[in-house]
C-alpha cells in the first residue's frame, strides 16, 4: 500500500496515511483536530552516483524541494 501526504484545510497540519489504492482520491480525518484534510503532492529527492563516486541528484536542479543547491553540502 502507497503512503499518501494530506494537509488539513482547518489547522494546517501536514500528515501521511497508508492506504490502499482505491482510496487515493478521498479525503482523510485530521489527526489533530478531526477536519477534513485533502491530499497533496508529494515531493521527492532521487540520487546516483557520479563518476567520481560522489552523490548526484538525478534529473539535475536542487536536491532537494527546499533550497536550489544543486547538493547538500551547505544543507546544515
Amino acid at each position: 500500500m502507497p503512503i499518501y501526504e494530506y494537509v488539513c484545510s482547518e489547522c494546517g497540519l501536514k500528515f501521511e496515511l497508508l492506504r490502499s489504492m482505491n482510496q487515493a482520491d478521498q479525503g482523510a480525518p485530521c489527526p489533530r483536530c478531526k477536519n477534513g484534510a485533502r491530499r497533496v503532492l508529494s515531493s521527492f529527492a532521487a540520487f546516483s552516483r557520479g563518476s567520481g563516486g560522489e552523490s548526484a541528484p538525478v534529473g539535475g536542479g536542487s536536491a532537494c524541494s527546499t533550497c536550489t543547491a544543486t547538493d547538500c553540502s551547505s544543507c546544515h
